[in-house]
């Protein structure tokens, strides 16, 4: 295991080494800015920074403690006094090369509070809102006093400025009051704390010192920049950035939802989405510049908006947080190292001065926190376990030095103090959270809230983010479009519509067609309309005709990533085995879980009806239990009733055997499904089946009760033609009112079926 610890930190010596070799031959080639040089410095960043960040993450620290350290010990707090011809080599302090670099760093920075604001829970902060904000003023007003006082009783020496040392006052009050949202998640993620009622509290509250914290620094940016506290550039910061924030917060959460969308529907480029959001990123850094704040806060609200936009959220962050954390993180948090001569400390005034900075900043964060948690109605061990996570400083306080030393706010002695208080206070905060984390108890309702919570995060409808609906001009495709509504409406997912009828070109003139999707998009509109009233109200239909062969379009589509296939036409079943060739077309292009609507009885009399008599059968199967949570969605969406049925998913009557045993399991399936209606406060009835084959129980339900719609989960089994087993062809077939299959996303090579 040390082995395995200190092996990245047995390469630095040979990459240093080679990397001053090579250095020392560019700088003998030429006295300008070299980009080889360049290669070489991001490449030892890397190296150290995620060496020591691996080490760190081992120990249970953060990993950009490690990136961090890797810049001071490159630069001359411990490179630069062991081997000071070296350090210069590599990081010469030549404008033109450093600015090389800063640049990079720069851009680092922008792209951070982008991966910070997608990581940004505004739905957390809404829910826990009142409290966090009552914390977050109490723990912000106590730092600040105390980081103001501190600056007002510097020495002149430690000021760039001493002409201006209210502005290096309100920085340094800035500097003490901030968290680090990044740092505070991620311990209180590892410690599954995310979720708790603490948990949410700790993350929101830092979510609502960076905001105000970010507000600070565009005012105080103004202040550094006009040389004096001129009344009328304040309010025109603070005025823009109320401005910028309402509007980004209203039009502009919609506007960044439509572009997403429609670089990933519309665009064939390479990564389109990344493109679309690093261009909204940089943008909105620019508009924040030009109402004399700091790009940062554009950054960070371009990722606040990026992460609510209800799709591709996963696949964005995936592909973004890879290329920050492996590149710009170690880049700019090695710089900032870099900047810090911790050899300054060794002058015994501004040791002292250091020390007490990490305590003034620790006791005025800590006592600030535990004060507002008290008034904020958490108890001795909440409030305490609050104070342990607002006190870490992290990566954000790093950012904010370095904006104060790049601006002439800070000296680069002070900038040296503040970034040793924040490595400080962040290696101190893990042990401190984590200690009184664990000590606090859970509460029924909250163990309540985490089961379903937890329950979601294995389900299918709760992780559902863009459905597809595919759609003639049949009754049937307007009760499919019904359903999708239903379905879409709770959570207020995006729906794509997409007509799959003849085309306009296959038809009389071209003209029946183009009204036959008119049609479509009318039903869907009305669909959304109805799913608005039971559900969140903000559904988004974009209806597209199909302009191709039917496989083509719907491969096309398959494409954008949705998650779930609604199928609606005129045709469901074919031969006595078969479904339709459109069905089978569509199937076999989309390799994703499919759900078929065959609208039967009062349905194709009254496709969008009021509410659904729901009968669900289940066995016990993850199959038949993804049919009965979709159940449950729609007969939460819409009025109605739901039926369980408990069936056999064997014909062999040796299986009765053990009948205790197996009636005990069969009712702990059905306990199961009543638990899951519970969760979302559905009533059931349900009923136990086992003397029946599962075909027969089923067709026998329907007869015997007033259900209007079967949900079956059914597994796609592999073969030569789309087939989801004998008891759903059955059921299919014989049913005489609307049946729902919902289908597993691949095959199975077995033919055992499932109900």
């Amino acid at each position: 295991m040390q082995w395995s610890l200190l092996r990245p930190v047995g390469l630095v010596p040979a990459v240093l080494v080679l990397t001053t070799i090579a250095a020392g031959a560019e700088g003998g080639k030429s006295a300008g800015p070299a980009e080889s040089l360049l290669i070489l410095q991001i490449v030892l960043l890397i190296v150290v920074g995620r060496g020591l960040g691996e080490i760190m993450q081992r120990i249970g620290q953060p990993s950009v403690i490690g990136e961090l350290l890797a810049g001071i010990l490159l630069g001359p707090s411990l490179l630069g006094w062991l081997w000071p011809e070296a350090q210069h080599a590599i990081f010469p302090k030549t404008p033109e090369q450093k600015a090389m670099i800063d640049g990079i760093a720069q851009f680092g920075i922008l792209l951070l509070l982008l991966l910070t604001g997608m990581e940004t829970d505004l739905k957390l902060v809404r829910k826990v809102g009142k409290a966090a904000i009552a914390i977050s003023i109490a723990g912000i007003v106590v730092p600040f006093a105390c980081g103001f006082l501190l600056g007002e009783f510097l020495p002149d020496a430690l000021l760039p400025n001493p002409q201006q040392r209210l502005v290096a006052s309100l920085f340094m009050g800035t500097a003490l009051s901030i968290s680090s949202v990044k740092i505070v998640a991620v311990v209180v993620r590892e410690m599954n704390f995310m979720r708790r009622d603490v948990g949410q509290i700790i993350v929101a509250t830092a979510v609502i010192d960076d905001t105000i914290g970010w507000i600070i620094i565009a005012v105080i940016f103004s202040l550094a920049s006009h040389n004096t506290l001129d009344i009328g550039s304040v309010a025109k910061a603070v005025l823009g950035t109320l401005v910028f924030l309402a509007v980004s917060f209203t039009i502009g959460r919609r506007l960044v939802f439509q572009l997403i969308r429609w670089a990933n529907d519309t665009l064939v480029s390479t990564a389109p989405v990344i493109t679309v959001i690093l261009l909204l990123m940089g943008t909105m850094a620019l508009i924040t510049h030009l109402i004399g704040v700091h790009t940062v806060l554009g950054a960070f609200v371009a990722g606040i908006l990026v992460g609510e936009s209800p799709i591709l959220t996963r696949q964005i962050d995936e592909r973004l947080r890879g290329l920050i954390s492996s590149f710009f993180m170690p880049v700019f948090f090695g710089l900032a190292g870099l900047a810090a001569d911790l050899s300054v400390l060794r002058d015994p005034n501004l040791l002292m001065l250091t020390g007490l900075l990490v305590v003034i900043a620790s006791v005025g964060k800590f006592g600030g926190a535990f004060v507002g948690g008290t008034l904020g109605g958490l108890n001795t061990r909440e409030s305490l376990a609050l104070a342990s996570g607002m006190n870490a400083r992290g990566s954000t306080e790093v950012i904010i030095a370095t904006i104060g030393l790049s601006i002439g706010v800070l000296s680069q002695n002070l900038f040296t103090m503040i970034v040793t208080m924040a490595i400080v206070t962040t290696m101190a905060m893990p042990p401190m959270l984590r200690a009184a984390l664990a000590r606090l108890p859970m509460n029924k309702e909250e163990k309540e809230r985490l089961e379903r919570e937890e329950f979601e995060k294995r389900g299918f409808v709760a992780n559902l983010e863009r459905p597809l609906l595919a759609v003639d001009e049949s009754v049937n495709a307007t009760f499919a479009a019904h359903v999708a509504g239903l379905i879409a409406g709770m959570r207020g997912l995006p729906i794509t519509v997409l007509h799959v009828g003849k085309r306009a070109t296959e038809q009389e003139g071209g003209r029946d067609g183009e009204e036959s999707h008119e049609a479509v998009v009318k039903r869907a509109a009305e669909t959304v309309s109805a799913s608005s009233d039971s559900g969140t109200g903000n559904v988004d239909v974009v209806t597209r005709a199909r302009r191709a062969e039917l496989s083509e379009a719907i491969a096309d589509e398959a494409r954008k990533g949705f998650d779930l296939l609604i199928v609606g036409v005129d045709k469901v079943a074919a031969t006595k085995d078969r479904f339709d060739r459109k069905i089978e077309d569509i199937a076999a292009k989309f390799e994703g879980p499919l759900a078929i609507v065959a609208a039967k009885g009062k349905h194709l009399k009254q496709p969008m009806p009021e509410g659904l008599n729901i009968l669900v059968p289940i066995s016990g199967s993850g199959v038949s239990k993804r049919g009965a949570e979709v159940a449950v969605a729609l007969t939460q969406a819409g009025s109605g009733s739901l039926r369980v049925i408990y069936v056999a998913t064997t014909r062999d009557k040796g299986a009765q055997r053990g009948a205790s045993r197996g009636l005990s399991q069969e009712t702990g399936i059905l306990k199961d499904a009543s638990d899951l209606a519970a969760r979302y406060d559905v009533d059931i009835t349900t009923t136990l089946r086992v003397n029946r084959a599962p075909e027969a129980a089923i067709l026998r339900e329907i007869d015997t009760t007033d259900a209007d719609l079967v949900v079956m989960g059914v597994d796609r089994i592999q073969g030569k033609h789309l087939s989801f087993g004998g008891v759903a062809d059955t059921v299919l077939r014989q049913s005489k009112v609307s049946v729902l299959l919902v289908s597993s996303g691949e095959a199975r090579q077995t033919s055992t079926e499932k109900a």
